[in-house]
């Protein structure tokens, strides 16, 4: 189950469990859309990966406990701000990959 991590890890910008700007990678990095984009260039600066908008869970039950007030969203924040200039020397070839063939 993802933990909807609360804030982006580069910026620190609060990400509400129902953001729509809310960007994760296959390994559930969170970072918000603008830092994906601006900065990353949809390179995870953690593991090289593309990334996805994160998934919205249920805020009400529809059907069993599968919603947010039964599984609610992490408290706790990861801000690790990445070097950019290392950033774009990491993803320099990894970004004229397709994410699906990293």
């Amino acid at each position: 189950m993802l933990k909807l991590k609360p804030s982006c890890e580069h910026c620190d910008k609060d990400l509400a469990p129902d953001a729509r700007d809310a960007m994760i990678c296959s390994f559930e990095c969170t970072f918000c859309a603008e830092c994906v984009h601006k900065h990353f260039e949809n390179v995870c600066p953690n593991c090289g990966g593309g990334f996805q908008p994160r998934p919205v869970r249920p805020a009400n039950r529809h059907k069993g406990n599968a919603f947010l007030g039964a599984h609610s969203a992490s408290m706790d924040r990861l801000h690790r701000p990445k070097n950019i200039d290392e950033h774009r020397a990491f993803s320099a070839d990894l970004k004229k990959i397709d994410p699906a063939f990293r």
